[in-house]
């Protein structure tokens, strides 16, 4: 595998994740449930995909 073609995977699965994240972090908040250890976990995660993707962005290297 290339660098370019691992790249793109990596960035497939940051984009992946952070959405499936997102779902679970929106069924946490219906339920009332934002203080809990796995939300603030999810919470973190975002942030760091968020950072990651920032960066990304800031290279030209996604939208």
């Amino acid at each position: 595998m290339d660098r370019l073609e691992a790249f793109e995977r990596m960035l497939a699965e940051i984009l992946a994740q952070a959405e499936a994240e997102s779902r679970k972090m929106e069924e946490l908040k219906a339920a009332g449930k934002e203080k809990s250890a796995t939300y603030r976990q999810y919470l973190s995660n975002k942030m760091l995909y968020r950072m990651i993707l920032d960066k990304y962005r800031e290279y030209g290297l996604t939208e």
